[in-house]
């Protein structure tokens, strides 16, 4: 194995990356628990039943891209020693409350692509 040259820390790159698993790693807790557990709504209730858990599984898809990219990331910024984990660690929670944001702004209340009980 050959050495990897240190690039020196990247903090931008390390929030990016756990940013990316914050939002998929809480776009997967609203999936399971609301969607799948709870069965209060799908991603997209405006049309069949059918549709509404195929746009779930299209969420599902989305989140762990997003997960397993993420994670190669960090792994790789790991791997040069580039990870600084203050920022990572806010990159995380800023990535999880932007979707939870997004979540019930956007989707909830403009577009109402699904409802909440």
């Amino acid at each position: 194995m050959t050495p990897v040259p240190n690039s020196g820390p990247q903090p931008r790159r390390s929030m990016g990356a756990a940013a990316m698993v914050g939002v998929g790693i809480m776009a997967a807790v609203d999936e399971i628990v609301f969607h799948q557990l709870l069965g209060w709504h799908h991603f997209y209730d405006r049309s069949t039943p059918e549709i509404g858990l195929f746009s779930d599984g299209l969420l599902h898809a989305a989140q762990l891209v997003l997960i397993v990219a993420g994670f190669f990331m960090i792994a790789e910024l790991r791997h040069r020693r580039a990870l600084v984990l203050r920022p990572a660690w806010a990159g995380f929670f800023l990535g999880a409350g932007g979707f939870q944001l997004f979540d019930g702004l956007v989707n909830h209340k403009l577009l109402r692509v699904h409802q909440i009980r």
